[in-house]
């Protein structure tokens, strides 16, 4: 029997964290194939993007394999220091001007890609092995896990306020975590509260740095959940002026459980940023969240998990496994079949359904990849909930 009364812990970390700025560059550059692809009148379905980013005092190196328009190092360049001047890094260790820049991108192996191009009568296959899960509750309105969902909300009201110019006291990089006790299965308020986060006034004490930072918290969590209980950790270590890849060496693809549901579900473990959506590490968890949450927005369960399996070159899932956590309107073996007949889960029948073949991946890079609207111009299709009607008619 699901414990009803607990406490339970997620952390999410903003867009200026060393990882964070890796995840960001990487999927500048996925943008960047679909962009000059596009004008180059290139077939979308034939661009491959496989880039990992590290970052580290004063440099930047991109590896990885491509395939897609010819761009030229100058062009990569240029995109990696837009990105990091649009997080906001100008500090000495750290700078989008001066920071030394290793580009190391080659072709893909034509081994991996005549496993996943289409040919003949074989339709393209997935462009690797794995698992991959998708979650949906009804904890928020967004059906995301609560304690996630808040931890995303506190940076992002900081970094919306920072951008703005609203707040110029603090820096890019920081890290939350919230505390969220559950009663009776619902969560009802947060007892720890932890912030950590990057002052760009090195005198600055952790006093001085809650005073700046316990407004936004307490403007992004529902209102009845500070209490004079709650137990708050701002910059518990002290002074936090060094920051970024000049405090902490980042790479590509570290942050998956911030990136997904906090822990309150399973990880398939591949990453996602810098990768084209042939990739299922990506497009399949993106299909697999999209799946859970209009089952649960067909009020068919209060809860769902969703597992897809793929092999490399192999172009249907091997399997699909729904959970419905004892909270379901429909037997789960069924939904299973239903949700195969609803949504074509190959590589490319996701991509189609999803429009994963556009400049719509470097705004997933913070804040979560799950629970965020969708974007007119086709941005987190997967979080639309556009199935539910024809879920229930199968039901």
């Amino acid at each position: 029997m699901a414990r009803l009364n607990y406490e339970f812990t997620s952390e999410s970390v903003s867009e200026g964290h060393p990882d964070k700025v890796c995840d960001r560059i990487s999927d500048e550059i996925v943008d960047l194939f679909f962009r000059e692809g596009a004008k180059a009148g290139l077939d979308p379905y034939r661009i491959r993007v496989a880039c990992e980013t590290l970052a580290t005092t004063d440099r930047v190196i991109i590896a990885g394999e491509v395939r897609g328009p010819n761009l030229s190092n100058e062009q990569i360049e240029a995109t990696a220091r837009q990105a990091i001047k649009d997080i906001g890094y100008e500090q000495k260790g750290f700078h989008w001007r001066d920071a030394k820049i290793e580009i190391l991108l080659h072709a893909q192996s034509a081994d991996i890609a005549q496993g996943v191009d289409a040919s003949g009568n074989k339709d393209e296959g997935a462009g690797d092995q794995g698992i991959m899960f998708g979650y949906a509750c009804r904890e928020t309105p967004e059906l995301m896990p609560a304690p996630l969902y808040y931890a995303h909300k506190i940076l992002r009201e900081i970094s919306q306020a920072r951008h703005s110019g609203a707040e110029r006291t603090l820096g890019p990089d920081a890290k939350s975590q919230v505390t969220v006790r559950y009663q009776n299965g619902k969560p009802v308020e947060a007892t720890q509260i932890v912030v950590s986060h990057q002052h760009l006034v090195e005198q600055l004490t952790s006093e001085e740095v809650a005073a700046l930072v316990r407004p936004y918290v307490i403007a992004a969590l529902p209102q009845s959940w500070v209490t004079p209980k709650t137990i708050w950790h701002i910059n518990p270590t002290g002074k936090f002026f060094i920051g970024g890849p000049d405090g902490d060496c980042g790479l590509t693809g570290r942050k998956i459980i911030v990136d997904t549901y906090g822990g309150a579900a399973p990880h398939g473990g591949g990453a996602f940023s810098g990768k084209d959506p042939t990739k299922v590490d990506r497009s399949a968890a993106y299909a697999a969240r999209y799946l859970a949450k209009n089952v649960v927005a067909a009020n068919l369960a209060d809860r769902c998990t969703l597992q897809l399996s793929y092999a490399i070159g192999v172009a249907r899932p091997l399997s699909i496994y729904a959970d419905l956590h004892g909270t379901g309107q429909i037997d789960e073996g069924k939904l299973e079949k239903a949700l195969m007949e609803i949504m074509n889960l190959t590589p490319r029948g996701i991509r189609e359904h999803l429009h994963l073949y556009r400049p719509i991946f470097a705004r997933t890079s913070a804040y979560g990849h799950f629970g965020r609207a969708p974007d007119v111009d086709g941005g987190f299709s997967w979080e639309k909930t556009d199935l539910a009607d024809s879920l229930r008619r199968l039901a």
